[in-house]
């Protein structure tokens, strides 16, 4: 069997700035035709995107999805919550360590994989401000060093 192909269709980049990502989940994603045809031409965003589990389903909120162009009775609100499918002992394990304090879980990317929607889900804990400026600082330095090593090279 051939590798199946990841084809992204929306990514959460502010994720790795506001948390520290634990564990990752596939998980499937319940939509609507007019839906899945509208993330193909790639109308999808998940910036805004939370999760909460209730009743033992994992709902996601704020995922938007723009109303596909010829989709007209068959669409549904861009806005509205979307079941997450995923296993069973996956859920209890989610709501075991989201009795713990600080942790969430949040959605990281949205994307095609063969023909199903799917998306990533990370159980992640909040970074506090001082670990958002460490990563910043990190980051700058790494920047610096590629920096003065390009010009060394180039001189």
């Amino acid at each position: 069997m051939a590798k199946e192909t990841k084809k992204l269709i929306a990514n959460n980049k502010k994720v790795y700035h506001d948390y520290f990502l634990e564990e990752t989940y596939e998980a499937g994603i319940a939509l609507a035709g007019t839906e899945v045809k509208s993330l193909r031409m790639g109308k999808g965003s998940i910036k805004e995107a939370f999760i909460h589990i209730e009743n033992g389903e994992v709902i996601l909120y704020g995922m938007h999805i723009s109303p596909y162009e010829k989709g007209n009775i068959f669409n549904k609100d861009p806005l509205r919550p979307k079941k997450l499918l995923m296993h069973k002992k996956e859920i209890q394990k989610m709501i075991g360590k989201i009795a713990q304090k600080g942790y969430t879980i949040v959605p990281v990317e949205v994307y095609f994989k063969g023909s199903l929607v799917k998306v990533e889900v990370a159980l992640a804990r909040g970074k506090k401000l001082y670990d958002k400026r460490a990563d910043i600082a990190k980051k700058d330095i790494k920047r610096e060093a590629e920096r003065d090593f390009k010009v060394r090279n180039l001189g």
